[in-house]
């Protein structure tokens, strides 16, 4: 079975220009942000241990979830800021293309 890519297929994506610094920037902030709410749900799964859980553990919980997504983004292993970056340059591009 082949498929071939329709209408709205992401290969454009692929042919756009390097992202800027600033683009780069916003794109690991939403990847941080993302993995931040991922790992905290992840985080409401588990058992708490002998620390009881409560409402100081609900609390903090956030803070854990983001000091893991922030060293998960440092790593710049999952590849969604780069995606994100990719489709935030072809929208730029595609925006400066209408108004030529």
């Amino acid at each position: 079975m082949q498929i071939t890519p329709g209408p709205l297929s992401i290969a454009p994506l692929a042919r756009t220009r390097e992202p800027d610094a600033e683009t780069m920037e916003t794109a690991r902030q939403f990847e941080e942000m993302f993995l931040a709410q991922t790992v905290d749900e992840m985080l409401k799964s588990v058992g708490t241990g002998a620390f009881g859980g409560g409402h100081a553990e609900e609390q903090w919980r956030s803070f854990l979830a983001r000091a893991f997504a922030e060293q998960i983004a440092d790593q710049g292993s999952t590849g969604i800021a780069q995606s994100v970056a990719r489709a935030i340059g072809a929208y730029e591009d595609a925006g400066q293309g209408e108004g030529a």
